[in-house]
């Protein structure tokens, strides 16, 4: 990150195939910082894996949203209308936050969302059929469905794809934004300080704000 190089830090980026593998790795101590998560997912992973992790300041994030290769519109939805959504639990259940939204589901209140499962998901309007699949696997399955629950990131890496192409943009709550995630004992030290300050920054505004790639995305609230 040119931000942090020019106050003299090395940057090394590493990035990973599969998103499970980044939270073992600080774990270990071979990451000081990761972005890739939310603060659920987060909380969940300090659960499961006895962790301290801490989420020291919000970046652009890319909602989640419904697409379709064979519908121009919600009103093509219908009885038996088949929909993918994320196999993972936290995606998985702001897929169906989304379902619910356009009421074509109810969900229990008792779902959960690190525990997310659709045991607790119903019918409402229409009674669709929920495909479960691999989050990355959705957009280039839209082919075979009605509908798609694409996470954000998969749109925005896509040449020919728009966030704003979307039927229906995830309202995403604060605590599926993406953050910026250190060990919590870190948190005083300088380089967080400073790594923080470099996503609020005008330079970094200004590089995503410029870059269409980051059209429709959650922008930081520094940036307000």
């Amino acid at each position: 990150m040119p931000i942090l190089e020019e106050k003299g830090y090395t940057v090394d980026t590493t990035t990973f195939s599969q998103n499970m593998q980044l939270n073992p790795a600080m774990q270990e101590g071979s990451l000081d910082a990761t972005i890739f998560q939310s603060t659920a997912y987060m909380e969940g992973i300090n659960d499961e894996r006895d962790m301290n992790m801490t989420g020291i300041v919000f970046v652009p994030s890319a909602p989640q949203g419904l697409y379709s290769e064979h519908h121009d519109s919600l009103d093509e939805v219908k009885d038996g209308s088949t929909v993918g959504v994320p196999n993972d639990p936290v995606n998985q259940e702001r897929a169906v936050r989304i379902l619910e939204e356009l009421g074509w589901v109810t969900v229990s209140d008792d779902a959960g969302v690190t525990d997310f499962t659709l045991d607790g998901v119903e019918p409402a309007d229409y009674d669709i059929d929920i495909k479960v699949l691999d989050a990355a696997q959705i957009l280039v399955s839209l082919q075979d469905i009605d509908f798609g629950i694409v996470n954000g990131n998969y749109i925005a890496s896509a040449p020919d794809r728009k966030i704003t192409d979307a039927l229906k943009i995830e309202n995403t709550p604060e605590q599926h934004r993406i953050i910026v995630t250190i060990e919590e004992e870190n948190e005083s030290k300088e380089w967080a300080t400073d790594l923080k300050e470099a996503y609020e920054s005008d330079e970094f505004r200004e590089y995503i704000e410029s870059n269409e790639q980051y059209d429709g995305f959650i922008m930081t609230e520094a940036w307000n």
